[in-house]
C-alpha cells in the first residue's frame, strides 16, 4: 500500500517477491502508448484494422470490429475496461512488443517490472518463472508515477485513471468491498494455476 501523494510505502506484504503480472499489464502498456502520444509518436484516434487470425482467446470488443478496425484510443478502453486480450496484442505491436515495454518501465526508472511474451501465453504463471512478472513495492511506484507523476501529461494522466476507474471486469474484487462514497481506479488479472492479481488506486470522498 504506498500514498499516491508522497509516495511513502504505508504497508507491505511480500513487496520484493516477484508475481505474474497477468491482465494488469495492460496498464502498463497502455501507459507507453500514452506517453507516445505525447511525445506525437501516436494518435489516440488512429485507427488500427486487423484480421481474424489477429484474434486470441477473450477477445470480446475487438472480436466484434473486424470489418471496421478500432482506434488506438478504443484499443485502450477494450484492454483495460473489459481486459481485451487481443487489443493488448494489437497496442503492444505499435510500441514494437513486450521488450519495449520493458525497456520503457527501464525508463522510468523501474528495472524489476518485465514483459517476455504475448497474450495469452503470458499467463501461465509458472512457479519460479520470472517471465512475465513484477513485484509489489515496483509495480505501486510504478503506478504512482504513471498516475500522478509528472512522466505523462495531465490530460494523458486523466485518460489513464477514466479507463481503470470504468474497468468493467474486477466488480467482485475490491470494488464490492469499498465503503459507499469511495472512488477506485483498478485493473484486475487472472492466470493459470489459480493466479490472481489486482493493481489499484483508491481512497475516500471520491478522490
Amino acid at each position: 500500500e504506498l500514498d499516491l501523494n508522497s509516495g511513502k510505502i504505508l504497508e507491505s506484504f511480500r513487496p520484493e517477491e516477484r508475481f505474474p503480472m497477468m491482465s494488469t499489464f495492460k496498464v502498463l502498456l497502455c501507459g507507453a502508448v500514452l506517453s507516445r502520444v505525447d511525445a506525437g509518436q501516436e494518435q489516440l484516434g488512429r485507427r488500427i484494422h486487423y484480421s481474424q487470425n489477429d484474434l486470441v482467446e477473450y477477445s470480446p470488443v475487438t472480436e466484434k470490429h473486424l470489418t471496421d478496425g478500432m482506434t488506438v484510443r478504443e484499443l485502450c478502453s477494450a484492454a483495460i475496461t473489459m481486459s481485451d486480450n487481443t487489443a493488448a496484442n494489437l497496442l503492444l505491436t505499435t510500441i514494437g512488443g513486450p521488450k519495449e515495454l520493458t525497456a520503457f518501465l527501464h525508463n522510468m526508472g523501474d528495472h524489476v517490472t518485465r514483459l517476455d511474451r504475448w497474450e495469452p501465453e503470458l499467463n501461465e504463471a509458472i512457479p519460479n518463472d520470472e517471465r512475465d512478472t513484477t513485484m509489489p513495492a515496483a509495480m505501486a511506484t510504478t503506478l504512482r508515477k504513471l498516475l500522478t507523476g509528472e512522466l505523462l501529461t495531465l490530460a494523458s494522466r486523466q485518460q489513464l485513471i477514466d479507463w481503470m476507474e470504468a474497468d468493467k471486469v474486477a466488480g467482485p474484487l475490491l470494488r464490492s468491498a469499498l465503503p459507499a462514497g469511495w472512488f477506485i481506479a483498478d485493473k484486475s488479472g487472472a492466470g493459470e494455476r489459480g493466479s490472481r492479481g489486482i493493481i489499484a488506486a483508491l481512497g475516500p470522498d471520491g478522490k
